[in-house]
């Protein structure tokens, strides 16, 4: 069995353990990429490359100027307190200086860990492809809230991993109060459980994290990608400087 249907198969045992276990514990390469600075590029006109988001043929999502010199990947899970941190601390800086300059572009693609993560995996992916990464950090800063809830509703938790796969994730996001959390941010509890029910779409998010761990090697999360090479980098202090380096002013 693949890991990916293992996801999918398994039931909820241990969230807590497997949120950890989701984080990066291992160092990545030091193939860093240097160059001279690189002038900014403007948006077109009335436009903003912070407001520019595609999905990308890999099933990441990406703002910024798709053109971008300088194409930065993270892979991520969903209860990584590293991930939670990164998103609490880099998102916006990278944003605000690097990806509005049109010199930089971020594309954030799911390392599913644990039944938990792929319920938030596809509840950001639900709405406008323009929520994702808005909805993805807000679920990461309320991190320890949701894993509180999984623990204090775990016999709801552990008969949610029983059911029906149709059923299964709709459980596990009833039992982690994510109906409810995404419902205060504008994604209803109807259109919640739709996305939570289709598990053509929840099989594609677990089968395409599973084969790009395993032809990049990505077996921790942050992981950063740099136009192709690995950075050693798990907070904003050591990706900053690797951009830089690059040519990102």
């Amino acid at each position: 069995m693949t890991f990916s249907r293992r996801i999918l198969a398994l039931g909820c045992a241990a969230p807590l353990a497997l949120a950890l276990a989701a984080c990066n514990d291992t160092e990545a390469s030091d193939d860093v990429l240097s160059g001279e600075p690189i002038a900014a590029i403007p948006a077109p006109e009335g436009t903003s490359w912070t407001d520019t988001v595609v999905v990308t043929e890999e099933g990441g999502y990406q703002v910024g100027n798709p053109d971008a010199p300088l194409k930065l990947i993270e892979f991520a899970s969903h209860t990584c307190g590293a991930c939670a941190s990164f998103a609490a601390t880099g998102v916006a800086p990278l944003k605000e200086k690097y990806v509005t300059s049109g010199v930089v572009s971020f594309e954030l693609r799911n390392l599913v860990r644990d039944p938990v993560d792929l319920t938030i995996a596809t509840l950001v992916r639900c709405g406008q492809k323009e929520n994702m990464m808005p909805l993805a950090d807000q679920a990461w800063a309320s991190l320890s809230a949701i894993m509180g809830n999984v623990q204090g509703n775990n016999a709801a938790y552990q008969a949610a991993g029983q059911m029906p796969v149709d059923q299964r994730f709709i459980g596990i996001a009833e039992a982690a109060g994510l109906i409810d959390f995404f419902s205060a941010r504008g994604l209803s509890a109807d259109q919640a459980r739709t996305c939570l029910a289709d598990g053509a779409r929840i099989q594609a998010i677990a089968d395409t994290s599973a084969a790009q761990s395993e032809e990049l090697n990505v077996n921790a999360t942050p992981t950063f990608f740099l136009n192709g090479a690995r950075v050693e980098a798990i907070g904003w202090d050591q990706l900053e400087p690797a951009l830089q380096r690059a040519g990102a002013r």
